[in-house]
């Protein structure tokens, strides 16, 4: 069931677009280094996890940050396992070679599981927007953390691929994708869903390729068109070159004459505190809830 909190998506769509990705043989050069950006902020915390939550790591691929940050912490990466690990050696991305070295052995953790851990961290990366309700999926990192740890994550915001979103306007062909939540209400769902000191954050990445073609093959990479609105139908070989010729335009207007697209990235982080339930007549505390209320020191 979608909450109020969920934006329209075709959730079949949804739900084949997650587990494409969470099988991919490579993760995205651009959720790297989201994680890589992401690993940079994890100064502001002074708190050494013991146990390290990876929620969606599959997707995310931010393994090796967290090793080299969290050398000594249990590492449990949340999600499904892919079949295969993902290949070594050397690939091509973005114009430049870079060499990826082969994950730290983890653990896999069933998401229905993750809730027990009470890890001191629940570390997310760019999963989030692969998610039609962001609430459910927030409660249960709630729910994943002791009292006193810390959520910290990052997603696509609500300005990602804008020129497309403007060039398919322009061109009467509807919506090229659902548009991801706004930062702002996702830093009011973490006080809504129990967070403390919700600190939310983000930059615009700009991205340019040679022609369309490699455009089009990274976004493919990238994710889907999941908007409920999209085109309902295959579209044609005529169509795909009329796209290609309105990026090619577009990108002839630019000094580099390169093909250029623009990513929102998101930060959020925020603080596990003790539950404080509202009195009434009748009141519902979770176990778990409860448990940490009892541990916590009287204030």
């Amino acid at each position: 069931m979608i909450g109020s909190a969920a934006r329209p998506v075709d959730i079949l769509a949804l739900e084949r677009l997650r587990r494409r990705l969470a099988l991919a043989a490579q993760v995205p050069w651009l959720h790297e280094e989201a994680a890589r950006r992401m690993g940079d902020r994890l100064g502001i915390v002074r708190m050494t996890p013991q146990t390290v939550l990876d929620w969606g790591g599959a997707v995310g691929g931010g393994g090796q940050v967290l090793a080299r940050a969290y050398p000594s912490a249990q590492r449990l990466t949340v999600g499904t396992a892919p079949h295969t690990p993902a290949p070594t050696g050397t690939r091509f991305g973005w114009g430049l070679f870079t060499r990826r070295a082969p994950a730290p052995a983890v653990s896999w953790l069933a998401e229905q599981d993750a809730v027990q851990a009470q890890a001191e961290l629940v570390w997310s990366n760019m999963a989030l927007h692969v998610h039609a309700d962001p609430q459910p999926l927030m409660q249960q990192w709630h729910r994943a953390l002791r009292v006193g740890g810390f959520l910290m994550f990052s997603t696509f915001g609500a300005g990602t691929l804008q020129e497309l979103r403007d060039l398919y306007a322009d061109e009467g062909w509807g919506s090229p994708g659902s548009v991801p939540i706004d930062m702002h209400d996702l830093g009011d769902l973490l006080v809504e869903v129990g967070f403390a000191d919700p600190v939310m954050d983000q930059e615009t990445v700009q991205l340019t390729w040679p022609d369309p073609h490699a455009a089009l093959a990274e976004l493919r990479g990238l994710g889907a068109n999941v908007d409920p609105t999209r085109y309902q139908g295959l579209r044609t070989p005529r169509w795909r070159d009329h796209l290609h010729a309105a990026l090619a335009r577009r990108a002839r207007e630019r000094p580099d004459g390169r093909v250029a697209l623009s990513f929102e990235i998101v930060y959020g982080h925020a603080f596990r505190v003790a539950s404080r339930p509202r009195v009434s007549a009748v009141t519902h505390v979770d176990l778990v809830d409860m448990r940490q209320m009892m541990r916590a020191p009287r204030s």
